[in-house]
């Protein structure tokens, strides 16, 4: 999936411009600031395969989010996902707007229907039984009724709606898993680290969603004292896009 993978850092990293105005590494969550956005994404697991230190710390806060979002390409697991974050740092911008139904906004998850096995959600995410009872759920670490990386090639082909956590991106998956969907499967890249750059439609994705800071001090602080989603959520804003 090299090729796709490819595309996608591509599409990314095109016509990034301004500077890293504060960079903050947290337990859970990497944060880049920049001039007309913020981006999110999530801080790789202490003891993962390959995973270091970052090895220029003090020296990311100030670059160009061009040579942050470069950083896609590191060996270095942290400054891949310092570098996917540069890159939501541009696309996510304070300014936009996303799908509303009655003056509210849209999460990502909503846009997605029940149909049993044919709905199928990479990623665990909150109340999904609630959500979107019978679906079929992938985890890289399968919890009771969940399913095993490997049955995506069993489950997607099949699938009517496809829910993808953004996780999926950083972690080099998302290539793989859009290689599998049929072009009429709907399909959604959300949580808050979803890049929301339209130009992702052309590889497949029919709506995305993702998370756009509103209060920078304060979603700076969580993310330095190891703040979860729960926490971070309130200041901020989803924004949903949907492909045509």
């Amino acid at each position: 999936m090299t090729g796709v993978e490819d595309r996608l850092r591509a599409v990314l990293r095109h016509g990034i411009s301004g500077i890293a105005k504060r960079v903050t590494v947290g337990l859970n969550w990497t944060y880049v600031e920049g001039p007309v956005g913020a981006g999110l994404v999530h801080t790789p697991v202490r003891g993962t395969e390959g995973c270091r230190s970052l090895p220029e710390p003090g020296n990311y806060q100030g670059r160009t989010l061009a040579d942050l979002a470069a950083l896609m390409e590191s060996d270095n697991i942290f400054e891949r996902v310092l570098g996917y974050s540069a890159a939501n740092a541009h696309h996510n911008r304070y300014d936009l707007e996303g799908v509303a139904v009655n003056g509210m906004a849209v999460n990502g998850l909503d846009m997605i229907k029940p149909c049993g096995e044919r709905t199928v959600v990479i990623g665990r995410f909150p109340e999904l039984d609630e959500k979107l009872p019978g679906a079929a759920v992938i985890e890289r670490e399968p919890g009771p009724g969940d399913y095993p990386p490997e049955a995506a090639a069993d489950l997607i082909p099949a699938a009517k709606y496809l829910a993808i956590t953004a996780s999926a991106l950083s972690n080099g998956s998302l290539a793989g898993l859009l290689a599998l969907a049929p072009a009429s499967t709907f399909t959604v890249l959300v949580g808050p680290s979803a890049p929301l750059c339209p130009a992702l439609f052309a590889l497949g994705i029919n709506a995305l969603s993702g998370l756009v800071p509103t209060d920078l001090d304060g979603t700076a602080q969580r993310v330095a004292e190891g703040g979860s989603v729960r926490a971070l959520k309130p200041l901020g804003r989803y924004v949903t896009l949907v492909s045509g």
